[in-house]
């Protein structure tokens, strides 16, 4: 699963014998369990996190070739790190790979905050002040959740990060970088068309699994809305990356531009000052 604030816990799905056993995590999701196959507990919830998978590996690569600074490529491979946990928990649903993929939201959600926060200081400058608040913040997150396994604590500390995150970027957006609203604000809607969906899943999920029953299964498959979650929240986030990495290459005077690979996918290719 992916990025934000939930609020209910779902319900096991029908039992089915299952490749990993019983789950142990302390959630479940409107998916029902090892119905596509024997040894993916949910399937299409698994699949969709290729999006925070293979993308972001692409963002790190290029960031290298580009010798931009190597917090955006931390940037990237966090974002993947969520993307491969939460592949990991969906599969299993086992209490183990849940905070695979639970923390590393804590941690890279920390990333993109310093990046953010740190991008109108000089090239390669390193601000230790909230580096430590930052690792202070995901430590505690950290021990608080494994002794007390409430999923809710979990979800309300990773969207304090993520507020964080909207009002730096309505900020920049405001007041800095105007022409980077369409960039900005394309991340934050596509984000919250997620968590619209998030939370359909979960409030309606009696009513969608009713209506899977009858759907012809391509045609339910596109009912799972949390695996939309995971596209859009995934797409959201990489969004983002590009928006902060755009901010910053901006203030140090490259030519950044987002360009579309096959049309599609859009990438940052970033050119380095013009000599005088």
């Amino acid at each position: 699963r992916s990025q934000c604030p939930a609020v209910f816990i779902m319900a096991p799905a029908a039992d089915r014998p299952g490749y990993w056993g019983r789950p142990t995590s302390t959630l479940d999701w409107c998916e029902d369990n090892y119905a596509v196959s024997f040894h993916i507990a949910e399937f299409w919830n698994t699949v969709s996190n290729l999006i925070m998978i293979l993308p972001p590996i692409y963002g790190a690569i290029q960031t290298i070739k580009d010798g931009l600074e190597i917090r955006y490529v931390f940037a990237y491979l966090g974002l993947t790190a969520v993307g491969i946990g939460s592949w990991c928990f969906h599969m299993t649903l086992q209490y183990k790979m849940q905070l695979l993929d639970e923390l590393p939201m804590i941690y890279s959600c920390c990333v993109f905050v310093y990046c953010l926060y740190e991008c109108f200081k000089p090239k390669n400058s390193i601000n230790y002040f909230p580096i430590v608040v930052l690792l202070l913040f995901s430590v505690s997150v950290t021990v608080v959740y494994l002794q007390w396994k409430e999923p809710i604590f979990h979800q309300v500390m990773y969207g304090t990060l993520v507020a964080c995150l909207v009002l730096r970027s309505v900020f920049i957006v405001t007041w800095v970088y105007p022409w980077l609203r369409p960039l900005s604000y394309t991340s934050l809607t596509v984000f919250m068309m997620g968590f619209l969906l998030w939370n359909i899943d979960n409030i309606f999920c009696d009513t969608l699994r009713e209506a899977r029953q009858k759907l012809p299964p391509v045609v339910g498959a596109v009912t799972q809305f949390h695996a939309w979650w995971h596209i859009l929240t995934g797409l959201g986030s990489y969004l983002h990356i590009l928006f902060s990495l755009h901010t910053r290459t901006t203030y140090l005077k490259h030519r950044p531009k987002v360009k579309f690979i096959c049309g599609v996918w859009p990438v940052i290719r970033v050119e380095p000052p013009k000599k005088n």
